[in-house]
């Protein structure tokens, strides 16, 4: 009988294989001695890979930290597995993303003009080739089983997304070092992409600091990640992390010398606090539900948030952006453009920038196909009569256009 390789897997317990097995597909099963050395996995190379091929290789790469699950829906073994990819809790945050999107349907249209749909969108004068973009996305070694270096997770996805037409991501690690951070801003660059830079709410001073150090790096704006105060208490010595009044964000608005998003809005208030600070826009997130339990999907809060901003400021959101179809829900809902995370992350490691440009291309090509059959020329033609509710959400799904 064949067993479960877990000498590089120790977190992998049987019951989790169980409970996922109907979510995880080709789990590799392989025979190995215990004085076997371990063999190091690498990324497949090529152009012509076929998806399911890179996420079976991002699935060795990534295991235990990431199953790679055929639905990424939070119902699988990585439930409360933080660091890793799993979700606080029972992992119902991440779930309400997965479950909020999927509540929502299109209304397919087929009697109009619309041939060929234009998708690309403008992000503070860079054309981009559609409305998603990487979300900053850090712990190479931590969060992501450590097969990869950190310039050449960096390298894979703003290489991979500069050769899709739109723009990558760095992020800055709570626990990293400043060299680290300086580290990951070089290889970006030396490779002369561009990329948003993801920042924890760190001191302001060290906020700042990572700014400047950051602004001529091909760096284009910057997210700081509010809700990443919840960490605090994993935070080492040195990099502390806290949460940031009105007047702090305001300091970091006028200290910022590019666009700036606040990122881990839920709700109209602080929604409102953040435009008012001077913002140029915000990210709806619950960071993927791996800092607070029993938050709500961001496509439940999205609509209400939308209607309060009323187009004063630029709006992002992520939360389970895997397909065309989710990106269309989104920008429906109020969203000007998206940010996706894990889906880029598996890219990378199934077959480093090769992996991110085609997962990049395969989900613009799936828009193309939804916004021709709802009837949307262009980005900006997606609007809520696209769209709607089979259970209403727990919260207001906002005043229909």
């Amino acid at each position: 009988m064949s067993t479960i390789d877990l000498n590089r897997r120790g977190l992998f317990k049987a019951g989790a294989v169980i409970a996922a097995a109907s979510t995880i597909s080709s789990i590799p099963v392989v025979a190995q001695a215990a004085e076997e050395p371990e063999k190091k996995i690498r990324p497949l190379t090529g152009k012509n890979l076929k998806m399911k091929d890179v996420l079976d290789r991002a699935r060795e790469m990534m295991m235990p930290r990431c199953y790679v699950c055929a639905e990424c829906n939070g119902r699988g073994p990585c439930i409360g597995q933080v660091p890793g990819f799993g979700g606080m809790g029972a992992n119902r945050s991440f779930q309400a993303n997965y479950d909020a999107l999927a509540a929502i349907r299109l209304n397919g249209r087929v009697v109009h003009g619309v041939h060929v749909p234009d998708t690309s969108f403008d992000f503070f004068g860079n054309k981009l080739s559609m409305p998603v973009m990487a979300a900053p996305t850090g712990g190479t070694t931590y969060n992501m089983g450590g097969h990869l270096t950190e310039a050449e997770f960096v390298t894979a996805i703003c290489g991979g997304c500069t050769a899709a037409g739109t723009l990558g991501a760095v992020a800055d690690g709570i626990g990293d070092p400043l060299n680290v951070f300086e580290e990951r801003l070089q290889t970006l660059k030396s490779k002369g992409f561009k990329a948003i830079v993801g920042l924890k709410p760190r001191r302001q001073q060290d906020i700042i600091e990572r700014m400047k150090i950051a602004a001529n790096a091909g760096v284009v704006a910057f997210t700081i990640d509010l809700d990443s105060a919840g960490r605090a208490a994993r935070a080492t010595k040195g990099q502390t992390v806290e949460p940031k009044t009105p007047e702090q964000l305001r300091e970091l608005v006028k200290a910022s010398p590019l666009p700036l998003f606040f990122k881990g809005i839920l709700t109209t208030d602080e929604a409102l606090l953040c435009l008012n600070a001077g913002a140029a826009g915000i990210v709806v997130s619950n960071h993927g539900g791996r800092v607070l339990a029993d938050e709500p999907g961001t496509a439940e809060v999205l609509p209400a948030i939308a209607d309060a901003i009323h187009g004063r400021c630029m709006i992002l959101v992520d939360g389970c952006v895997k397909r065309g179809t989710d990106v269309e829900k989104y920008i429906a809902l109020g969203a000007d453009a998206c940010l996706a995370g894990r889906h880029f992350v598996r890219g990378a490691h199934g077959a480093l920038a090769d992996g991110v440009e085609l997962f990049a291309n395969t989900i613009r090509n799936e828009l193309a196909v939804a916004m021709t059959l709802t009837g949307a020329a262009k980005v900006k033609d997606i609007n809520r009569k696209m769209i709607r509710m089979t259970t209403p959400p727990p919260l207001a799904f906002g005043v229909p256009a």
